[in-house]
């Protein structure tokens, strides 16, 4: 069966819905690209994130602390970024690589919106 709203993505914009669907850290795109955009800069994955977040089908947002109905601690995506902060937030390189230490928290992640949700895969 053929979609038409996902027929046309490229195998990098394929990525970045994987992503958002694991609601990975922005730094897990990098294991699902394809060469050169693989070991390419951060900047040139930029132009293709920031379609899909027009769309409506990503959102990007921070990961912010929470704590389970059984009491343990994690963390979940907090609310997006607004659209006009992102090619700011995105141009720190920082933002795409795993962090040091062992919590997440404040890392960037993708997640769909409820749009994206609707679109068969």
């Amino acid at each position: 069966m053929s979609y038409s709203a996902t027929d046309q993505l490229s195998s990098a914009e394929r990525a970045f819905m994987i992503n958002a669907t694991e609601i990975d850290i922005l730094a897990g795109v990098w294991g699902d690209l394809d060469e050169p955009l693989h070991s390419g800069p951060a900047s040139a994955l930029v132009p293709i994130l920031l379609p899909l977040v027009d769309k409506g089908w990503i959102e990007v947002c921070r990961l912010v602390p929470w704590t389970a109905p059984n009491g343990s601690l994690g963390c979940q995506p907090g609310p997006p970024i607004p659209r006009q902060d992102l090619p700011a937030v995105l141009a720190d390189a920082e933002n795409w690589e795993y962090p040091q230490i062992d919590t997440w928290l404040g890392c960037l992640t993708l997640t769909l919106t409820e749009e994206g949700q609707g679109i068969p895969r």
